[in-house]
């Protein structure tokens, strides 16, 4: 479909133990923000390493319009190289794309001080926190300026204070550079602080089972956790996924 960044097409993927995902059928428009939720093991993240390019379905049909170096990832480990510093770690993807050191680490020290980690550049990962290490691994993400962003739960290990900041972070990168922006989490009320679109998956296989549209604008005003379309939206995505959750083929 033409102005689509991905799209999952009638997709089923199939592991040893049986079918883990679909059929799926999933479009992401430029610039739109889509969370993924759903009980554990309902393929949310094989649904996103589809997307990615990681993996390939059983049966169906991956598009994907991003090209070479326009997709990143962001996993629930910052997965940072523990002997580089925090700006060779982010100017890494630059690196092997063949851009010049220097360029590199310019722009890399410019995405970790957009991230908030501005001062920290020879910082080695295990000098960071868990909060910063995850800003670190943001940053080298959105360093290549990509026109997709996958994100697989990144906060999850983190503290309630920190994951809030870090989201509020993600959706003022997100309205700066207008990446699509797929958001794999298992808490209902961040799905829909982050998403403009909550996808709502039943249990494995995974299917999608209901999708719930998020209204007001991509960077929360204070106080939006706590407005009665918040409340009412979030309760919408908590039925949708309680009345699913024996969903089975």
């Amino acid at each position: 479909m033409p102005g689509l960044i991905a799209s999952l097409s009638a997709v089923e993927v199939d592991y040893a133990r049986g079918r883990v995902l679909g059929p799926v059928d999933l479009a992401l428009a430029p610039g739109e923000i889509v969370a993924l939720v759903g009980p554990s093991g309902c393929g949310k993240s094989t649904a996103l390493r589809l997307l990615a390019g990681l993996e390939a379905p059983t049966r169906g049909t991956v598009t994907r319009a991003a090209g070479k170096g326009e997709t990143s990832v962001v996993f629930q480990a910052p997965t940072l190289a523990p002997w580089m510093s925090a700006a060779a770690n982010v100017a890494l993807p630059l690196e092997l794309a063949g851009t010049p050191r220097t360029e590199g680490r310019d722009r890399a020290i410019e995405a970790l001080a957009k991230v908030g980690l501005k001062g920290v550049e020879n910082a080695r990962p295990a000098q960071l926190s868990g909060g910063m290490a995850m800003r670190a691994s943001l940053a080298r993400a959105l360093v290549t300026r990509p026109r997709l962003l996958l994100l697989d739960e990144p906060f999850a290990a983190l503290d309630e204070i920190t994951r809030r900041a870090l989201a509020d972070d993600v959706l003022a990168l997100a309205a700066e550079l207008a990446p699509a922006v797929v958001f794999v989490t298992h808490n209902v009320e961040e799905a829909v602080y982050m998403a403009r679109r909550v996808v709502v998956m039943s249990a494995s296989p995974g299917r999608i089972v209901g999708e719930v549209a998020v209204e007001g604008p991509v960077v929360r005003p204070p106080g939006f956790r706590t407005t009665a379309a918040f409340r009412e939206t979030a309760e919408q995505v908590s039925r949708l996924l309680a009345g699913n959750l024996g969903a089975v083929a």
